[in-house]
């Protein structure tokens, strides 16, 4: 049973968190049970509503010149279904006069209110019908066909419709007016062909309409599979006996819970979506938001999130909350070292990449009448960053969400410790601890664990607990997309053609980042090696040269680069697991060991499966600022100290047979202190804000970050949440560690 105090104090973390909410329970399983079943109910219904199966409709949806018409047959060919063209069979039937005819004779917009009439005195089943380019201009006729079928959107590039309706000679369409090029109109039709669509078929330059047919297919399938993409713990273990159910969860409750019950990690039961040569390279064009979609549309199902919310999402998470149009650009640096600039979101940090995202799509998976609790240990960067996406949901969504995190008091710098206080929200509080990463991060693994805890929370309050670190894989997953991105911005800009390998060089400390690396690796990015990158606490460095993960007598140092000042990395079990075959026995037998004795060894094979991806090697304090020192004198370039421990590492290790891509994980600005000092500056000894304002008359690239700035602008919060917080903490471990 819980004691008393610890009650005490979670009961008042617990109504200050939720204060407005009063939802009760009699029982822990009661809650866990109506939440399972929600959730089991929502995807009953999403099958039922979406089944094929009798009467439902394949539609067909995509600008004039995609293709519709043509594939719309090979596919009713395949099926031995009714194949209907609205424009051959519907409007020009019920019009007696061709489609153009009929736009000269009454205009655009009543045009679109003629067509959209047709379209609701027409019903159909089991058919493919093959949509007009303006059809989804028009909401009442597409919630019509809606209901009964499955809208599949023929994703063409731009260029190859605009190439196809020139051969076609069609000069003119539905909403074209005088002065406006076909180009611009097609660019405008795309809102109207994503708030419809079901899901995608993303269709590369020169596929053939038989081709572009098999992926219409293949992705009505996927559609109607909602069972078909699930996730296990890397500690499953799997059944002897074939008959046995697997234990698994679909990508809303891995989202929701976290970690697994079992303490692993989710992971995909089956392999990472692959992209073939020619979807990759007609994202070479995209923007950044275009990629995101593409891509994380093939690793989310529907089921859990439509296509069309998911686009909103991610719309939302990079508009103009970064600084950047291009949310995570590329610059040449100097040689085949190119870096890729991940900081230009609102508080700095790679961590803004998917922690503007992540939150939607929490908010989005939870069932209704649940409440959350999210606990976070950061290490300096996901702190500020977790907060400030959590703080940007919607009123009722702020209402059943709330955050907590905790950081190492004195293991941040000034600034960053000064901006996760600063950026506590109505629905997010900051907790300094008086110890380091590690412990932040095995405490709250511990809790997760703790059936008192979380029943309690439960029973009283109605209020689960998740987490937003990266061992939540809503979180890791939106950080594979800038990874693709940076290579297909390479070959944007002409320094490589698709296909030839790149280096990626990573500052690593939790593993997540660099994790996320491979499966872009896994997706078809043609990455050569991943390089490791560790300051002084070289734990990974020293494991992935040796194979033994050794944490005895192994203290963690303070330095220059605070963010990957971590000794227990998480998501290296996700990665061991992967090269292991999906062993959960052994990764138990591991993750256990290193628990129990602080050390494990893997086996000689898996030490040469790693190494055959995998280089690492460390920087000293010493060589960090002396890179910042030189990078600047020699580019005008500022690095930040992760950015310097990156480019120390990749100068050692990378052959220079081909680019380098370093991943630059946060501005400058957030370690003036070390800049200052890196750069021989006299002037250290000043406020924070000084810092910053005298970094940024340097004119130096990258330019200062604006919202870092304001921040200095900003008093420090009152912390009296904290307070409660740090007493509950004390109370609740059994080891002795002081919190502040």
């Amino acid at each position: 049973m819980l004691h008393f105090k610890r009650c005490q104090h979670l009961k008042q973390i617990t109504q200050k968190c939720f204060s407005s909410i009063h939802v009760k329970t009699d029982k822990h399983a009661q809650l866990f049970l109506s939440r399972t079943f929600a959730l089991a109910e929502l995807r009953k219904s999403w099958h039922s509503t979406h089944s094929l199966v009798g009467d439902k409709n394949i539609i067909l949806m995509g600008p004039p010149g995609a293709g519709k018409t043509t594939v719309g047959r090979i596919i009713g060919q395949k099926l031995g279904c009714c194949v209907i063209d609205v424009d051959d069979d519907i409007l020009e039937k019920t019009w007696n006069m061709s489609v153009s005819e009929k736009l000269q004779d009454v205009g655009n917009e009543q045009f679109l209110e003629e067509e959209g009439k047709a379209v609701l005195n027409f019903s159909a089943s089991g058919s493919v019908i093959s949509l007009t380019g303006s059809n989804p201009m028009h909401d009442a006729s597409m919630w019509h066909l809606k209901k009964n079928g499955i809208i599949v959107y023929l994703d063409v590039p731009l260029i190859d419709i605009v190439s196809r309706l020139k051969l076609m000679k069609i000069d003119r369409v539905v909403g074209q007016n005088s002065g406006t090029s076909m180009k611009d109109l097609l660019k405008f039709r795309k809102q109207y062909y994503k708030k419809w669509y079901d899901t995608r078929v993303f269709c590369e330059s020169g596929a053939s309409p038989e081709e572009i047919a098999d992926k219409v297919l293949n992705a009505v399938k996927r559609y109607q599979d909602v069972d078909s993409e699930t996730f296990i713990s890397t500690r499953h273990i799997w059944p002897k006996d074939c008959e046995q159910k697997v234990s698994t969860k679909f990508f809303s409750e891995a989202v929701i819970e976290g970690l697994a019950s079992d303490g692993g990690l989710f992971v995909p039961e089956k392999e990472f979506p692959k992209l073939n040569c020619g979807e990759w390279k007609s994202l070479v064009g995209a923007t950044y938001v275009e990629r995101a979609q593409i891509l994380l549309e093939k690793c989310i199902h529907p089921a859990d999130v439509p296509a069309a919310r998911l686009g909103e999402m991610i719309e939302a998470a990079y508009g103009e909350n970064f600084a950047c149009s291009k949310i995570a650009p590329v610059r040449h640096l100097s040689g085949n070292h190119f870096i890729l600039e991940l900081f230009h979101g609102p508080t700095g940090s790679f961590k803004d990449l998917s922690l503007q995202l992540m939150p939607h799509l929490f908010a989005h998976c939870i069932p209704p009448n649940c409440n959350y609790m999210i606990l976070v240990a950061t290490s300096g960067d996901t702190g500020s960053a977790v907060l400030n996406g959590f703080s940007r949901l919607n009123k009722n969504d702020k209402q059943r969400i709330a955050v907590a995190t905790f950081f190492p008091e004195n293991g941040v710098s000034d600034f960053q410790k000064a901006q996760i206080i600063g950026s506590q929200k109505e629905n997010g509080w900051a907790v300094g601890v008086k110890s380091d990463f590690d412990f932040c991060q095995t405490a709250i693994k511990r809790i997760f664990k703790d059936p008192d805890f979380t029943g309690f929370l439960t029973v009283e309050y109605g209020t689960v607990l998740s987490s937003a670190n990266s061992i939540n894989w809503g979180r890791l997953l939106p950080q594979v997309v800038y990874h693709a991105s940076a290579y297909l911005d390479l070959v944007s800009q002409g320094f490589i053609s698709f296909g030839s390998p790149v280096d990626v060089c990573i500052p690593t400390g939790n593993f997540g980042n660099i994790l996320a690396a491979v499966y872009a690796k896994m997706m078809g990015i043609p990455i050569r090696k991943f390089i490791c990158a560790s300051n002084q606490n070289h734990v990974l460095t020293d494991f992935i040269k040796t194979g033994h993960y050794d944490l005895r007598e192994r203290k963690l140092a303070q330095t220059f680069s605070p963010s990957i000042d971590i000794l227990k990395s998480s998501n290296l079990e996700r990665h061991l697991h992967l090269m292991a075959n999906k062993d959960g026995q052994l990764m138990t037998k591991l993750f256990n060991q290193l628990e129990e004795q602080h050390h494990f060894q893997i086996e000689k094979i898996l030490v040469e499966k790693l190494q055959q991806d995998f280089v690492a090697d460390w920087c000293s304090e010493g060589e960090c600022l002396a890179a910042i020192h030189s990078t600047y004198n020699t580019s005008g370039y500022i690095l930040d100290p992760h950015t310097a421990v990156a480019k120390v590492v990749a100068d050692r290790m990378q052959d220079k047979t081909c680019p380098v891509i370093i991943s630059s994980t946060a501005h400058y600005s957030k370690f003036a202190p070390a800049i200052l000092q890196a750069l021989k500056i006299k002037e250290i000894n000043q406020t924070s804000s000084s810092q910053l304002y005298l970094l940024s008359s340097y004119n130096a690239l990258p330019p200062p970050h604006e919202a870092l700035l304001e921040r200095t602008k900003q008093p420090e919060k009152v912390e009296y949440q904290m307070r409660a917080l740090r007493r509950f903490f004390k109370e609740y471990f059994i080891r002795d560690c002081p919190m502040v």
